[in-house]
């Protein structure tokens, strides 16, 4: 073989060049993080072609993104010196409309179909809803959406859903049953296919015509499959079917990097591929080429308490390499201050670090608010990826929206996006009628709501749903005048019962509504970062800050935050993200925030040990996102979902042995928390456990507990963290239960009670 013909065998290693030579037969490639997976795939074309003699137009290529696909056929045409004619390269979904192009007629549609984008499938699910009388008011379209997407994905038809859900118990599987044949109906009677039908019909079209399937499978006699443990069932079986025959099938993942489960990706698919393939060949990619070896050694530790894995152990020849940083806070606004604090400090010390090189990485996308306040304080510049920014998130516009109308009563912008959010009987031809009337009279659309049983043709439904709205936000802005801001809101979204409502919206909505509690933790927080900000301006106004109120205040700090938004987008900027979104990225310095018992793991993930297994994938994934430095975080207290909780350190942190870590305290937690358990304690407390059951975290019935401490208001107590006080108010029943307590070093604080740990005061 010459130079030139085996150029895209340059540079390989071993176990690499064992993967890409391979001809005839099934393979796995097990390709740990860093382990360059991309540049076998595309090795193992050039070798089929160039070596092998197999033509470009026999060979399959299926990725999971679009990027993915293109920038694999860029490098394969740039190795082989030319574009690879007849090869088929493309995501699932792709791949899967090609085919439906080809010969949708086989299955009753016409090749001229429509496929339906999310919103589109979402607005006939709701409209089959109404006319199947399943009221989307009180069931969800979205979760129902989600619901029939899941059954689709196991290859479960509407038939066999309806079948299924007659000995069921369960209301909402019963009204999905009644909604799936019906949309399924309609999409058929408007030729059109949804995202979920692009995986699922290529599938039917290979089951029912044999002859179709006999002519791909010849037509197609190597098929290459990337990111295998992130397939679901339909993708298995549409692989099982085309790679039956010859078995010429490669399929490369990482069962450690499993992390799509919740969106129907079965680890199980890559983990028994020997099986589903008898005498398949399995190939071990180990070396990694990103990371220090010390990095590495923390992934292999964490990822090693896993049971549902083939097993492997990374390794590289970046020896050594700074230890792995345990940072213990106080709490998620010390947290996001200390790692700004940190970014700024190391990209001023190293020459080579820029504000592009770093990532801080966390579970759910509630974090980033604490995050991202800091880094706009700080003035450093950031993006945030895979999601928009906390504060355009549409349901945390929404709740501002409310807040700005409070504000300001003449805030049209704000009045059109909440009048009739949550549903209160405003449809567009009262809102129509409203802004007319209020044009020739000459008020602003609030001052007309509150008067619109004046306005003619005004239905009285539509009357009584504005004057009500009109009445809420006169209310407010007299409560703002006496309220604190984080007290406002809170009253403001339990009055909305807007909490219930998005997570009526399904999985995506009980996101949402961890966004808008993190919102009002944001603003009970608001208090003392406004008094810093009076103490360093001198209060020389000459008014002084009286005049406004905390609602002003507070809008005022979010509407900087719209300043960010206009850099340059070529701008050095720190990169912010969930973990899930991190996956297939890599960064020299990378930061992973909130590592508490709780969130993260999840709580829920110890219900189940398969979903507490691919938390730790996750982990793992975000740890070998690393390059050069990695550094963990934690907060003893943080709040979530409105309530401030006290919190452990997260169990997968055990893995890790004190000779890998360099622990350090934030300043604020040495002050103030020095009487907190610390590291060591929790670990002798937590080896008296029973480790046959996960260690889950109990929380006391006070309504329950006769032992439970009664405080009565002036009573006097002790919180660990925050010293001596005088109880001012306590509230709410049960699990719910509020103490409101004045403390003579840090002012007042509202602690939910069960997690609280107050002690009396005794003289």
């Amino acid at each position: 073989m010459t130079d030139e013909s085996t150029s895209h065998l340059a540079g390989l290693n071993p176990q690499q060049l064992e993967a890409t030579q391979h001809f005839e037969g099934p393979i796995l490639v097990l390709a740990g993080a860093g382990s360059g997976k991309t540049r076998v795939l595309t090795a193992r074309i050039c070798q089929l072609v160039r070596e092998y003699g197999v033509p470009a137009d026999r060979i399959l290529a299926v990725t999971f993104t679009n990027k993915a696909a293109g920038e694999m056929r860029e490098r394969i045409g740039r190795l082989l010196g030319g574009e690879p004619t007849g090869m088929w390269v493309g995501t699932f979904h792709a791949i899967g409309a090609r085919l439906l192009r080809r010969h949708a007629e086989r299955l009753g549609y016409d090749r001229a179909f429509s496929i339906f984008d999310a919103d589109q499938s979402l607005r006939l699910v709701k409209s089959v809803q109404e006319s199947v009388g399943v009221d989307p008011k009180r069931w969800a379209s979205k979760a129902i959406r989600g619901e029939i997407s899941n059954a689709k994905n196991q290859l479960i038809t509407a038939q066999e859903f309806q079948a299924r859900s007659e000995g069921s118990f369960d209301l909402f599987v019963k009204n999905v049953a009644k909604v799936f044949p019906e949309y399924q109906k309609s999409l058929e009677s408007q030729n059109a296919f949804d995202f979920d039908d692009l995986l699922i019909k290529p599938v039917e079209l290979f089951e029912t015509l044999p002859d179709l399937l006999e002519r791909y499978r010849e037509r197609f006699a190597f098929v290459l499959v990337d990111e295998y443990q992130d397939t679901n069932r339909a993708q298995f079986r549409f692989v099982e079917l085309l790679a039956g025959g010859h078995r010429n099938l490669m399929v490369v993942g990482d069962d450690d990097q499993s992390i799509y489960r919740w969106r129907g990706a079965d680890i199980r698919n890559i983990l028994d591929f020997e099986t589903a393939f008898p005498g398949a060949r399995v190939v071990r990619l180990e070396r990694n080429y990103r990371s220090t070896q010390r990095i590495l050694d923390a992934a292999n530790l964490v990822i090693s308490q896993n049971t549902e894995r083939k097993g492997k152990t990374l390794f590289t020849e970046r020896a050594g390499g700074e230890s792995v940083t345990l940072v213990e806070s106080l709490d998620e606004t010390d947290e996001a201050r200390w790692i700004v604090q940190e970014i700024e400090a190391r990209v001023r010390e190293t020459p080579t670090l820029s504000h592009k090189s770093v990532a801080v990485l966390y579970r759910t996308n509630a974090q980033s608010r604490a995050l991202e306040d800091a880094l706009r304080r700080e003035g450093v510049p950031y993006q945030v990826v895979g999601s928009v920014r906390f504060y355009e998130r549409r349901e945390i516009q929404d709740v501002l929206a409310y807040l700005r109308l409070i504000s300001n009563p003449r805030d049209e912008g704000a009045f059109e996006r909440v009048v009739n959010y949550p549903r209160r009987g405003v449809g567009l031809t009262s809102l129509e009628h409203l802004r007319a009337w209020a044009a020739r009279e000459r008020v602003s659309l609030l001052e007309a709501a509150a008067r619109s049983d004046e306005v003619p043709e005004m239905r009285a439904a539509g009357s009584h749903g504005l004057r009500s709205f009109a009445d809420l936000i006169q209310r407010y802005s007299v409560r703002a005048t006496q309220a604190s801001i984080g007290e406002l809101l809170e009253e403001l979204v339990e009055e909305l019962d807007l909490v219930r409502a998005l997570q009526d919206e399904g999985p995506e909505g009980e996101d949402r509504a961890r966004n808008v509690a993190e919102l009002i933790a944001g603003a009970i927080d608001f208090d003392a970062a406004m008094v810093e900000d009076a103490e360093e301006t001198g209060d020389d106004t000459g008014g002084g800050v009286d005049r406004f109120t905390e609602l002003d205040l507070f809008l005022q700090q979010v509407a900087l935050v719209a300043d960010v938004d206009k850099l340059d987008p070529n701008a050095e900027t720190v990169t912010l993200m969930t973990l899930h979104n991190a996956k297939g990225l890599e960064f020299p310095l990378v930061f992973i925030a909130g590592l508490e018992e709780g969130l993260f793991p999840l709580a829920r993930a110890y219900d189940e040990p398969a979903a507490l297994e691919e938390e730790r994938r996750l982990f793992y994934v975000g740890i070998t996102r690393a390059e050069d430095k990695l550094v963990l975080s934690w907060a003893r207290q943080r709040r979530r979902a409105g309530d401030l909780t006290f919190n452990l350190q997260s169990s997968f942190l055990e893995a890790l042995p004190p000779d890998l870590l360099e622990e350090r305290r934030t300043q604020r937690l040495t002050v103030t928390a020095s009487s907190l358990p610390h590291r060591g304690q929790r670990a002798y407390e937590r080896s008296r456990e029973d480790f046959d059951e996960p260690h889950v975290e109990t929380e006391p019935e006070y309504a329950m507990n006769q032992d439970t401490p009664r405080f009565v208001k002036g009573e006097r107590v002790v919180h660990g963290t925050f010293g001596s006080g005088a109880v001012v108010e306590i509230s709410g029943f049960g699990r719910d239960l509020k103490v409101t307590v004045d403390f003579d070093t840090v002012g007042r604080k509202k602690l939910l009670l069960r997690y609280a740990a107050l002690e009396r005061d005794w003289p």
